[in-house]
């Protein structure tokens, strides 16, 4: 049997081909001692396996090759039929117990017998320079068995092919069966907040800036496009927050993963204090450093953890759209709304 399943610090974690971007991110961070959620990979060649063993691979070829591929009525057909063959197509009995097997012993390890967990897209073209798949691939949380886990992976390989990947994939001239998907499984953070930080200016291209945008609970809140954040400027050579704009976070993600009204009180108070985003920076400098580039970060405030310890990081990927800081003030304009579609594609 192959190994189907990495943990976030076995070597082999550090290839993309084997763990796609979000796994390599998270590798990269768990390696160099930068706290991410607990989890393990379903790696790609897991997702191969099922193509071939279940026969999905040859069905779904021929089922794309009979469409109009520029027809948005085709792909959306194809798309609900294909939803559907993921969804009546079990795993083999021995990759599906590798699955079962990699939650239970997350679960054990954790000493928590009802695990809530994120199931995530992780496919290999996803965070490249070239392209950027994001908000193309599913996630879905707070699965709680070993059983709804395996279902939750076929539903996340079933979205590589949903009509807007497809229509994606097709724009690029990439064949979707070349892309290949693992997938990540993470503990649900119970997040007293969340959000997203740039190490540049998303809007101005500024790199001696540090943009932070959190809300109250889990971050899909901001990533979703559901709240208006709030919004934390660091500088980051001073290491000081420098600019501070309250959002509108009327609504919260519980670990159950549905959203729940905020009380009118704290929709008035920050999400985070000054400490909290100067040491998100320090982690996103370090980050920044690591891997060249600057750095689009997901993280949680984990209030399970101490103070000065609970920051938890869930995601790290190139920043693929910037502004230069010399923009015009219309391109500047035009960058803060390409920057908001790219945060609520996530």
């Amino acid at each position: 049997m192959q190994d189907w399943t990495l943990t976030f610090e076995q070597q082999s974690a550090l290839e993309p081909a084997q763990v796609g971007g979000k796994g390599h991110g998270l590798a990269l961070m768990a390696q160099a001692g930068i706290p991410v959620a607990p989890g393990f990979i379903i790696a790609t060649p897991a997702h191969r396996h099922y193509l071939d063993e279940t026969g999905m691979g040859e069905r779904l070829r021929n089922a794309m090759d009979g469409i109009d591929k520029h027809s948005l009525e085709a792909r959306e057909a194809l798309e609900r039929e294909v939803v559907a063959w993921f969804d009546h197509t079990p795993m083999p009995s021995e990759l599906r117990n590798a699955v079962i097997q990699g939650y239970d012993g997350l679960s054990r390890a954790l000493q928590l017998p009802e695990l809530a967990v994120a199931v995530r897209s992780s496919a290999t073209a996803e965070d490249t320079e070239g392209t950027s798949f994001a908000g193309e691939y599913e996630t879905y949380v707070g699965m709680k068995n070993g059983d709804d886990v395996e279902l939750h992976v076929r539903r996340c390989w079933a979205s590589a092919f949903s009509a807007r990947a497809l229509g994606y994939a097709w724009k690029n001239n990439i064949d979707p069966l070349a892309v290949h998907m693992a997938i990540v499984i993470q503990k649900v953070v119970d997040a007293r907040a969340a959000g997203v930080m740039f190490t540049i200016s998303p809007t101005t291209g500024d790199r001696s800036r540090i943009v932070i945008e959190a809300c109250h609970g889990l971050g899909l809140g901001v990533v979703g496009g559901d709240v208006t954040p709030d919004r934390y400027v660091v500088a980051k050579v001073e290491g000081q927050v420098i600019e501070r704009v309250l959002g509108d976070k009327h609504l919260e993600y519980g670990p159950d993963g549905k959203a729940h009204p905020v009380e009118a009180g704290r929709r008035e108070i920050f999400s985070l204090n000054d400490s909290e985003a100067i040491a998100l920076s320090k982690v996103g400098k370090r980050l920044e450093r690591m891997r060249g580039a600057p750095q689009d970060i997901e993280f949680a405030i984990d209030r399970e953890l101490p103070s000065g310890d609970n920051i938890v990081l869930l995601q790290c990927r190139p920043v693929t759209v910037t502004v230069p800081k010399t923009a015009s003030p219309l391109d500047r304009a035009l960058g803060q709304l390409t920057a908001s579609v790219l945060a609520a594609s996530r």
